[in-house]
């Protein structure tokens, strides 16, 4: 079986998933996820991540996590 990516996308609104992504280049999912916000911002309570699934670490998030 294929492995699906290392780079995982994943776009939620309102907290709930709505779409998600894999891809195998960093670049390529640094790209998708500009588009991403472009594309899919004006959705009710947006949230976009990219987390490299071979080490856990959560690479870029929209809006950015503020601290309360």
């Amino acid at each position: 079986m294929t492995s699906p990516g290392r780079y995982h996308l994943l776009l939620s609104s309102g907290g709930r998933p709505v779409q998600h992504g894999w891809w195998g280049s960093e670049a390529l999912a640094r790209r998708k996820f500009r588009n991403w916000v472009g594309e899919y911002g004006s959705m009710p309570e947006p949230r976009i991540t990219l987390t490299d699934e071979e080490t856990g670490e959560q690479l870029a998030v929209w809006p950015d996590a503020v601290d309360a």
